[in-house]
């Protein structure tokens, strides 16, 4: 998949993704996405949005990469994660992970991805309900 990103995809930059979708959902669609758990739903729902539109992977991949940063943002901050560099995955995942605490590893861009292909079958939610112990019912994330 080949990306134009403005920064490069680096465990440095995923706070700049983050902030940068931020400002452009706020933009286009007057969401407002202010790094809480509850903010999930409204990134599901543009994802969807994408998706009605008949929306590919290759065609939003910059848009969902950013929206997986954010996703991840949210779990650095409030589950203690660490961007990690996932050196040589495969060219279908994200080469960046969320390492929370235990060394468990989630992909929060895999996940918006796998939502626009999937629709209501990933729960962007709860995925990201099983790897925050704090945010909801335990469980173990899903793996890259």
């Amino acid at each position: 998949m080949q990306l134009h990103l403005e920064h490069p995809l680096e465990p440095d930059s995923a706070p700049r993704h983050a902030a940068a979708i931020v400002a452009t959902a706020a933009d286009i669609s007057g969401a407002e996405l202010d790094y809480t758990p509850e903010s999930l739903d409204l990134v599901e729902g543009i994802v969807d949005g994408f998706r009605a539109e008949g929306a590919t992977g290759e065609e939003m991949a910059e848009s969902l990469v950013a929206f997986g940063c954010y996703i991840g943002e949210i779990l650095t901050r409030r589950a203690g994660g660490v961007w990690r560099h996932v050196p040589g995955s495969p060219p279908t995942a994200a080469p960046l992970v969320v390492e929370l605490p235990g060394a468990r590893r989630c992909c929060p861009i895999d996940w918006v991805f796998h939502r626009l292909e999937c629709g209501d079958d990933v729960s962007i939610r709860g995925l990201y309900a099983a790897a925050d112990p704090g945010a909801g019912p335990a469980g173990a994330p899903t793996g890259c």
